[in-house]
């Protein structure tokens, strides 16, 4: 009799385990990328995708975001507006509540109809600037540092390197003649008249082939410095005619967009010296990193290419989905289920000082500060690898911020 207690027992709790396990199943939490896979972003957004999937397929294996299974969607939008929208509408019918486009131009088309839903706007290094503004962008989180941002920081560096003082300093800001290029100018503008350096555009026509008329300038200017930004398959070009005009490519500060496949199309030892404004750690050293080779590639269960695990754009995925996932498993430790958008958007305030164990610049979201500090460093290849060159900071944030209210303001006012 008490062999056939237990075993009704054991059968009760099994049957409650599978009905939970299946209930759990049924109801994921889902995610929309709606990506640009084949157009403009490609050398960059596949790996942002295979890095989230990754992180998801890990976390899932640990019991998901507290017991809830991660689902991550991803579309391609083509970088075309009206297909990132039609993303949009058709993943909120499918119960979707967070959504990243990672496209400046398709973030932008999608914003009102996601500030009017009332969903949340995952949007790090695209977009809008301002958006970092949670007071006028309460639905929008950049999780990231702004362009403006590295900007400044940028020019911090140069005046630490200076000894303190840039008056007399030449500082040449090449660009892909674009507005994802001109946007940091109004930054190096205002700090040239704070700092006194000498500040010279020299702009590239799309597609960015061709530039070799910008460096002929550049040449003659005979900058201290170099800023280079522009986007990944460029880069190489950029570095091509840095060392064909004579001009030291350790003088040279990038964005964040390179990573690894630049360097090498262009030669690792060649590229010893260069530097990056940096958001993310590079390489596989970090625990996530080989975490994620242990548990998945090992076993054959990767979202992709195991040699793009721990490619800078792939760190890049894996850092924000850190965030975005403790963003959201903190919603639901903390507020319960069933999950809306708004406890998400406060479960994102719970992030303070998070840096997935030392894998980013630690991020402090607030309801003033959806960016999370702008905090960038500086790193240097070495020949084999990208190596800190300064810890991760911010500074002149009062003059961005300066910049950023001023912008949000704009569009507060123009859609009230």
């Amino acid at each position: 009799m008490r062999a056939g207690l237990i075993q009704t027992f054991a059968a009760a709790l099994f049957a409650a385990a599978s009905a939970a396990a299946q209930a759990q199943a049924a109801d994921p939490v889902r995610f929309g990328l709606c990506y640009d896979l084949t157009k403009i972003y490609v050398a960059a957004v596949p790996q942002v995708a295979q890095a989230a999937k990754d992180y998801a397929d890990l976390l899932n294996l640990r019991g998901g975001l507290e017991g809830r299974p991660i689902q991550v969607i991803v579309q391609d939008h083509g970088n075309e507006p009206q297909r990132g929208i039609d993303c949009y509408e058709r993943l909120k019918r499918e119960g979707v509540m967070v959504f990243d486009f990672f496209s400046t131009p398709v973030s932008r088309a999608a914003l009102p109809r996601i500030m009017q839903d009332g969903n949340i706007l995952v949007q790090p290094l695209v977009g809008r600037g301002d958006a970092v503004d949670g007071e006028v962008f309460k639905n929008v989180f950049v999780l990231a540092p702004t362009y403006w941002g590295q900007a400044a920081n940028i020019i911090s560096y140069f005046k630490k390197q200076a000894g303190g003082n840039l008056k007399g300093k030449k500082v040449a800001f090449l660009y892909l003649d674009t507005p994802f290029g001109r946007e940091p100018m109004p930054v190096f503008e205002a700090l040239k008249r704070l700092e006194g350096y000498d500040f010279q555009t020299f702009p590239f026509p799309v597609p960015g082939n061709d530039q070799s008329a910008a460096f002929a300038q550049i040449r003659r200017f005979q900058p201290d410095w170099v800023v280079l930004w522009s986007f990944s398959p460029l880069n190489p070009i950029s570095f091509r005619e840095m060392q064909r005009n004579g001009i030291p490519i350790d003088r040279m500060v990038t964005g964040n967009w390179i990573n690894e496949v630049d360097i090498n199309n262009f030669g690792a030892a060649a590229a010893k010296g260069l530097k990056r404004s940096a958001v993310v750690s590079g390489g596989a050293e970090h625990p996530l990193v080989q975490d994620i080779l242990r548990e998945l590639y090992d076993k054959g269960k990767g979202n992709g290419d195991r040699k793009l695990v721990a490619d800078s754009y792939y760190n890049t995925g894996l850092a924000v989905y850190s965030s975005v996932f403790e963003g959201v498993r903190l919603a639901i430790k903390t507020q319960g289920m069933p999950l809306t958008a708004e406890k998400i958007r406060q479960g994102m305030y719970g992030l303070k000082n998070f840096d997935a164990k030392g894998f980013m610049a630690p991020i402090t979201v607030t309801p003033q500060d959806h960016g999370g500090g702008g905090k960038t460093r500086i790193d240097m290849w070495d020949g084999t690898k990208w190596v800190p060159q300064t810890p991760w900071f911010a500074d002149y944030t009062g003059l961005v911020n300066t910049l950023i209210k001023a912008n949000s303001a704009d569009f507060a006012k123009a859609n009230k």
